[in-house]
């Protein structure tokens, strides 16, 4: 055999030796079938899911439907935020495959779809606990800007268009906006504590504060009043739990109450242990003369928009007190430094060209 010959079976020996192995390599890879985008999650009745697991063991959060309405069972069954409930179910339906990478569950723990290496897990349940329909998200893919996805139950995993992003706090299904009081229309705010007692109050009811009773040779300090006199503007909570389950060493021995220009009067009370804060929200509207229409009389477009937002406000207040009666909040250490300031950290010496000024 010629030198020519033999030179062109060894190129084809090795052609297929590299064959061979690639081969192999493509055998031992999930099967990939391509398909036309498509919704993950089909045919989910919302109306018919009863609870909402997110994760799994000690960090799994329950959306547990009771009364018509959502609640996280994690914290008491505190009423969930509809909107949120809807957002959460939105992103799971609205959840786009492009194609099926693999049904073999011994692909599942490399591609992070199993429940113990996931993502995420949402699961939709009926009220016999039996799952209505679920998804896992897990690993990214390597190429592209999919990551794969398990529906369950089944073994199918799919790689989708888009990553998924879930909520899976319980904390993010609550609504923490305890009450956000514009400053115009706070007329005076009192603190105490077994210590002290102070009011900040408007001047001829305008914009500037003054503390009622002002020691001699003392004025109030740039800010920090201002910092106290609007506290209750966007006041939020870190986490809630039931009146009735506190600790019996909370000792709510401070108030802060709030006192608007429409007769609405907040009141904070205040306990504080190990570095934390916790308050109880009440509400009451003061002015008790009921709001009445004369027959016969009619009355000025000024004098019945009072009449309006008197009666908003008294729904306000009852909605307020509906909602808070039953609970106790932990706040932020920013949010409780303004509730519990002492009168000394709001005053300081008066130079003597200002008392000479006087």
């Amino acid at each position: 055999m010629s030198n020519r010959k033999l030179i062109i079976l060894g190129i084809i020996t090795a052609c297929m030796i590299v064959w061979a192995v690639v081969q192999s390599h493509i055998s031992n890879r999930p099967k990939t079938k391509t398909e036309k985008s498509a919704y993950l999650i089909q045919g989910l009745d919302p109306a018919k899911i009863d609870s909402i697991l997110l994760g799994t063991g000690e960090n799994k959060v329950t959306l547990k439907r009771i009364g018509g309405r959502f609640a996280v069972t994690n914290k008491y069954n505190y009423p969930a935020e509809p909107n949120d409930i809807n957002n959460l179910i939105t992103s799971c339906l609205d959840i786009k495959t492009q194609e099926l990478y693999t049904d073999n569950p011994s692909n599942h723990k490399d591609l992070g779809v199993t429940e113990e290496d996931a993502k995420y897990i949402v699961k939709f349940l009926k009220p016999d606990s039996d799952i209505l329909a679920g998804v896992i998200v897990g690993k990214s893919k390597e190429q592209g800007r999919g990551t794969f996805v398990r529906l369950i139950p089944g073994n199918k995993v799919y790689v989708t268009l888009e990553r998924p992003w879930i909520k899976d706090q319980a904390m993010n299904y609550i609504n923490r906006e305890l009450v956000s009081v514009d400053r115009k229309n706070i007329e005076s705010v009192t603190v105490s504590s077994s210590d002290e007692t102070y009011t900040l109050k408007t001047k001829d009811d305008g914009e500037d504060i003054i503390l009622k009773n002002h020691p001699p040779g003392k004025k109030l300090k740039d800010n920090d009043y201002e910092n106290v006199f609007t506290a209750l503007n966007d006041l939020r909570f870190e986490d809630v739990m039931k009146l009735n389950a506190a600790n019996e060493e909370l000792v709510f021995n401070r108030n802060f109450i709030c006192r608007l220009k429409d007769s609405t009067v907040y009141t904070i009370k205040i306990a504080q242990k190990d570095d934390k804060t916790f308050i109880t929200c009440q509400a009451e509207f003061t002015d008790k003369t009921p709001v009445t229409k004369e027959e016969g009389i009619v009355e000025s477009e000024e004098e019945l928009k009072k009449k309006e937002a008197k009666l908003l406000a008294q729904d306000k207040v009852e909605e307020f007190a509906t909602r808070h009666s039953n609970w106790i909040y932990e706040i932020a250490k920013y949010d409780a430094k303004n509730l519990v300031k002492k009168l000394s950290e709001l005053l300081e010496d008066e130079k003597e060209e200002e008392t000479k000024d006087e």
